[in-house]
């Protein structure tokens, strides 16, 4: 297998240069309810011992290694100030984050950033990544992506193949064809696609010895695909032209624009080109990866006690066998159980077979028919200046925590129908209401009344937190009118 003892290395002498290209889109669905729609899982820890989030460990993995360029993002609009100050965080400079204005897969989003690429270097290999992968021997890693990139510079699509080692229904599987012989048999001719088939297929699939898991992970010349894709797929490739010729910058962000990226198909690079191309090559690929997308699947990447539990937060466990407990705030309790998903938060719980965790999708579904807000997202709500987080709420009332980072500065805005007393718990905050403006210190207070225009801002070196309670007969936060944004935020943004 890849990554394996025997196998060669790569000839560096003529290799191109290889751009990686991160899809951080996500709907938040599938690790519901610790991930959801306004912070889905690439941005989460989940793991006390985990060091960085599933995006700041993909911005990572092939940067600062020979031959690797800086990374492109591809980001949904609502995710931009998360992005931004993961990467910040995690010491990455970005080549580009370009803000797709919706959701429309993956072949449109790899189409930009192969022609974003192309504008600098006509030979660019991409490395495609989604940013919420898991990979254990990165050092394998990175020596697979060179010699996909020495393949693929050869004119050919080239995607990793995993092993597969249970009859996951979760994954798609690529039927493989004739191995490449100058690539010692790690590299093979693709036959076929299978879409996610049922546990029984799945074994089928399995069974026959010539089929692995599509990883997601591609390493393609940028030229090459955009011609692929513009014989199979032209209104991809017309779309993706125009969004980007047409693009804004803002603040550090390339935002593609609307009109013309919302004519492009909705299509998966798979379906658009992979399982068209005849230039399709596929490589095995051994490095410990998963794509976490079922809590199963993150169980298995947990660290498991003696009786196969995997746990995370408080928890006391009573005969119990191969569970995994998340706790956020509160002590969960099994007794004589076995094989659960018990995932608690603030505002949800989740208890669910390890077998049905793919479910979970299902729930989510139902929630949002039902017109709640508990799959979009958490009691705590992140913001380019900080977050807040709900604390209690009842007729006519709302109490949050504010946690606004040091130099941060909220809109001057104002509100219809809601007053707000603030009580300042640490820090200083310098209030803006109308033509007066003062500090606030700890144990100190300030009211501002519905229609008055109020600022806040943390002028101190250390996190201003802030009680705020609201008033008002309605307190949505769509009831928010904006005069001046630092973070130039639409009028339609509330968050």
């Amino acid at each position: 297998m890849l990554g394996a003892g025997g196998a060669s290395k790569v000839d560096r002498t003529h290799m191109p240069k290889i751009y990686p290209v991160i899809l951080s889109g996500g709907s938040g669905t599938r690790l519901w309810p610790l991930s959801r729609a306004r912070y889905p899982k690439q941005f989460i820890r989940f793991f006390d011992d985990q060091r960085a989030s599933f995006l700041q460990a993909t911005a990572t993995r092939l940067g600062g290694t020979e031959g690797f360029e800086a990374p492109t993002l591809l980001a949904n609009n609502d995710h931009r100030f998360l992005v931004s100050e993961q990467l910040e965080a995690a010491g990455v400079i970005p080549r580009a984050i370009i803000l797709e204005p919706a959701g429309r897969n993956t072949a449109p989003a790899i189409a930009v950033a192969a022609l974003s690429v192309l504008q600098e270097d006509e030979d660019a290999v991409l490395a495609v990544m989604p940013s919420d992968h898991v990979i254990g021997d990165e050092p394998a890693f990175v020596e697979a992506v060179r010699r996909a990139a020495a393949i693929a510079a050869t004119g050919k699509l080239v995607l990793f193949g995993i092993t597969p080692n249970a009859p996951e229904t979760g994954y798609g599987y690529i039927k493989v064809g004739a191995a490449l012989e100058a690539e010692n048999t790690q590299a093979f001719e693709v036959a076929q696609f299978y879409e996610k088939p049922d546990a029984a297929t799945a074994e089928k699939y399995i069974a026959q010895g010539d089929a692995y898991w599509n990883s997601g992970v591609f390493v393609l010349p940028a030229r090459v695909f955009l011609d692929e894709l513009a014989a199979h797929e032209p209104e991809i490739v017309e779309a993706a032209l125009s969004a980007l010729y047409n693009a804004e910058s803002d603040m550090g962000f390339l935002r593609l624009d609307e009109k013309a990226f919302a004519k492009s198909p909705s299509m998966a690079v798979d379906v658009a080109v992979m399982e068209r191309t005849h230039k399709a090559v596929m490589l095995t690929l051994d490095v410990d990866w998963s794509d976490v997308g079922a809590w199963s699947s993150l169980m298995e990447v947990g660290t498991p006690d003696d009786q196969g539990n995997v746990v995370t937060g408080q928890a006391i466990l009573e005969d119990t066998k191969n569970c995994f407990v998340h706790a956020e705030r509160s002590l969960i309790s099994t007794i004589g159980v076995e094989d659960l998903i018990v995932v608690e938060t603030p505002d949800a719980i989740l208890v669910s077979d390890v077998k049905r965790s793919q479910d979970v999708t299902k729930v989510v579904k139902r929630i949002r028919e039902s017109n709640r807000s508990e799959h979009d997202r958490h009691v705590r709500s992140y913001r380019p200046w900080g977050y807040f987080e709900m604390l209690n709420a009842g007729d006519r009332f709302q109490v949050k925590l504010l946690n606004v980072k040091p130099g941060a500065t909220l809109s001057l805005q104002m509100h219809h129908h809601r007053s707000e007393h603030w009580v300042v718990v640490r820090g200083t905050a310098k209030v803006s209401c109308e033509d007066q403006t003062r500090l606030v210190r700890e144990n100190e207070s300030f009211y501002i009344q519905a229609t008055q225009w109020h600022r806040l801002e943390n002028p101190g070196k250390v996190p201003l937190q802030i009680i705020e309670v609201q008033l008002g007969s309605y307190l949505g936060e769509d009831d928010i009118v904006r005069e001046h944004d630092i973070y130039n935020r639409s009028a339609e943004e509330v968050h």
